[in-house]
């Protein structure tokens, strides 16, 4: 009778560690709630610097990132930890779908890359997937990924007038050439409405233009909206 090899026992693993990074406080508790227990939430974050430093101490499975924050966004916190902490892995969770930041989040190193219209059952296959080595997109994003690796893998997404606009600035751009009011891009990003009319002043001063149409127009035309 043959010598039979050990059957080697499965052992379960417990639910994926997830640390959140996003400057906005009820977005965080939002997606905490959403996620529920789905998986285990082990800190979260609202700048880089603190993301960086709280990232290294709880060494999560998947790193929720946001792509846009005052002090450098969600670039920076993964140039700052993918050399040392390898192992962690990113999926951006934004507002923005914008080909640029996308195409910017993935070269940086995110495994995936989808928006904050996903539902919490969606999000928690997405983080499952991006924690077991998958790259996952929101459906229409996965084609910006494609045709720029495919036929321009090093050509740089630039603009000289879009990059004198701060990303919250781009952000309210969008929204704005979308169709939104005031009051619901101040909804959609946390922020007041005094704060987004403060943006709007600055996209029209910087880019020479006179009212919400024309950089409608503008945005349109560079494929923003």
């Amino acid at each position: 009778m043959s010598e039979q090899e050990p059957i080697e026992a499965t052992v379960p693993r417990g639910p994926l560690r997830v640390f959140l990074v996003d400057d906005h406080a009820m977005f965080r508790a939002g997606v905490r709630a959403e996620l529920g227990t789905r998986v285990e939430v082990v800190g979260e974050a609202s700048s880089v610097a603190e993301a960086v430093t709280r990232i290294a101490a709880t060494a999560p499975d998947v790193v929720l990132l946001d792509v846009h924050m005052p002090d450098g966004g969600g670039r920076a916190v993964l140039e700052a930890m993918r050399r040392t902490h390898p192992q962690v892995r990113f999926l951006a969770l934004s507002v923005s779908d914008a080909a640029e930041d996308v195409i910017g989040l993935i070269r940086a190193g995110a495994r995936g890359y989808v928006t904050k219209t996903i539902s919490p059952e969606e999000l928690t296959d997405a983080i499952r997937r991006v924690a077991d080595g998958d790259a996952v997109f929101s459906p229409r994003l996965a084609g910006f990924v494609l045709d720029a690796f495919a036929s321009r893998p090093d050509a740089p997404v630039a603009d000289p007038e879009l990059d004198q606009l701060t990303n919250r600035e781009r952000e309210v751009l969008r929204l704005l050439a979308r169709g939104y009011a005031y009051k619901e891009i101040a909804k959609e990003l946390y922020i007041s409405i005094k704060t987004v009319e403060t943006h709007v002043s600055n996209v029209l001063r910087k880019l020479q233009m006179s009212n919400r149409y024309e950089l409608s127009r503008w945005a349109a035309d560079r494929r923003l909206v």
